[in-house]
């Protein structure tokens, strides 16, 4: 486990709106999403609501890392890996539900705690 950098975070506070959540079945077969609605959490924690999951979700239940992407108004790239995890109860769970848009359902919650972060082919941590 590691703690995300400030220089991360700081990066994420001027990430465009999408982000992409990428994660993989359990036969190997990559399944990539744009996320909106998704938030630092702690110290090494990313969340990301799940308003309209399917492959997503079967994906995470079998294969437990998951690469989320984003990309700063400065054209910046950054790749944040780990293990993710799903909940629909609580504490990340009622954490989302404070941010995500209210015309969206927040069935859920999928959680990476990040493991290695990249900007390119540099390994950040």
């Amino acid at each position: 486990m590691i703690t995300i950098p400030e220089s991360i975070k700081q990066a994420w506070n001027n990430k465009q709106d999408a982000v992409v959540l990428t994660t993989v079945s359990g036969t190997g077969v990559p399944n990539s999403i744009y996320a909106t609605q998704v938030a630092l959490y702690g110290d090494n924690k990313v969340l990301i609501a799940n308003n309209k999951f399917k492959k997503t979700l079967e994906n995470i239940e079998v294969c437990k890392e998951a690469t989320l992407l984003f990309i700063t108004k400065e054209i910046k790239s950054y790749q944040l890996k780990g293990n993710v995890s799903y909940k629909t109860e609580g504490d990340e769970f009622y954490d989302m539900k404070k941010w995500n848009r209210a015309d969206l359902p927040g069935f859920g919650v999928a959680i990476i705690e990040v493991n290695e972060i990249f900007s390119g082919a540099e390994k950040i941590a």
